[in-house]
């Protein structure tokens, strides 16, 4: 089936073209409009691999899930339209598309289905675990205790222990009303944790929006740059990251922490994201950034009102359409109690783990989270689940 929607053969029969408006490739503009291709129908374990090899599914990223249907969505300055499509029907539909469009979109579907490269060392082929190390003063959830730079190691070999695979390391509070804080002084915070925690040879990653801070913690031993600004909040930061040869995470952030979370807005909260990130992966490229060593964060509660957060949770399998890894930081976020019943960011674990999970389901590859050994231990169930062992052979599919 997949052949068929890359080789995209005149002719074939199926059923009458629906209404679509014309558009040169999924998430990117002809003239004023674009297209976008999200996977629907996700499907884990004997599920999935059944579908698959029966030629009604895809693989999602390259990964263990799969999707049976897909939606195509156009929208211009004014108007927006859906299309449903089982694999099959989309693939006969797309037969018979011009011959550009054709292969634009057989190209996204691609990037939908491709296995996602290595980041900082790891596969993709399994979700991994990002554990927090906030060395400051005022982060949300637990500012000021590990402040101290011994106290922030024993806390980042802990969360090793208990399954991290990736360390995120930051010397400044993004939370929303932060001041911002002076690039020598996150240096200082930061490099002594990560010099210490190099030695345990996990991936260690730099949370930061200042290039100067890139550049000095990448030479201290990090392998990851993680930008809560996609690399927009330093003019240099486009540079440094480009020739540092680390892993960057490009984060979608509206507006800056002392303002973002006021009255932010958005014409359709998920669609415009995608259409951020994909000028933004352009921009890198550009810069001499490979698109293989990017991961993307949505930013779940940076500049968003609730109804953006559940938006973007309920269509986050759309950004596979980008190609890269997908990062989801949920944990202990604000939009957890404004769902439950207003608990402080101390007692918001169980609605962590329940995004976390979800996130799982659309096929995130990593999870950024303050409670490691809990988030790891619902990960191995949820991976056990999802893996599907058929009835009458316990061992498995």
């Amino acid at each position: 089936m997949a052949g068929a929607a890359r080789k995209g053969k005149a002719g074939q029969s199926g059923p009458a073209k629906p209404k679509t408006k014309s558009a040169s490739r999924a998430g990117e503009r002809e003239s004023d409009r674009r297209l976008y291709l999200f996977p629907e129908g996700i499907l884990s374990g004997a599920a999935a691999r059944d579908a698959v090899k029966a030629g009604q599914a895809l693989k999602l990223a390259g990964g263990p899930l799969a999707f049976t249907h897909i939606a195509l969505i156009e929208r211009d300055a004014k108007r927006r339209a859906s299309q449903p499509f089982g694999l099959p029907a989309f693939e006969r539909w797309m037969a018979g598309q011009p011959l550009a469009r054709r292969r634009a979109l057989a190209k996204r579907l691609d990037q939908l289905t491709a296995a996602r490269p290595r980041f900082a060392g790891l596969a993709m082929d399994r979700p991994r675990i990002m554990g927090v190390i906030n060395v400051t003063p005022d982060s949300f959830s637990d500012g000021g205790r590990f402040l101290d730079a011994g106290k922030a190691i024993a806390h980042g070999e802990a969360l090793v222990e208990a399954g991290a695979e990736i360390l995120d390391i930051g010397g400044e509070s993004t939370r929303p009303g932060a001041e911002p804080v002076s690039a020598d002084e996150e240096i200082r915070r930061v490099v002594p944790v990560i010099e210490a925690l190099r030695k345990t040879g996990i991936a260690l990653s730099i949370d930061t929006r200042h290039a100067r801070v890139m550049a000095v913690a990448v030479g201290a031993g990090a392998k990851i740059i993680n930008d809560v600004t996609a690399l927009t909040g330093d003019p240099d930061s486009l540079r440094v990251a480009a020739a540092s040869g680390a892993g960057v995470v490009l984060m979608h952030m509206r507006g800056e922490p002392r303002t973002m979370q006021k009255n932010p807005r958005y014409r359709e909260a998920a669609l415009d994201l995608y259409d951020y990130f994909a000028e933004r992966l352009d921009t890198a490229e550009a810069a001499g950034l490979s698109r293989r060593r990017i991961a993307i964060d949505p930013g779940i509660g940076f500049g968003k009102a609730i109804a953006h957060n559940q938006d973007i949770l309920n269509r986050l399998a759309l950004l596979h359409g980008l190609g890269c890894p997908i990062l989801l930081g949920v944990s202990r976020k604000s939009f957890i109690a404004k769902l439950s019943r207003g608990e402080d960011a101390g007692h918001r674990l169980p609605g962590s783990l329940a995004a976390a999970l979800w996130g799982l389901k659309a096929g995130v590859q990593m999870i950024r989270v303050h409670d490691v050994a809990e988030t790891a231990q619902a990960v191995a169930v949820w991976q056990a689940l999802a893996a599907g062992v058929r009835p009458g052979n316990p061992t498995g599919p």
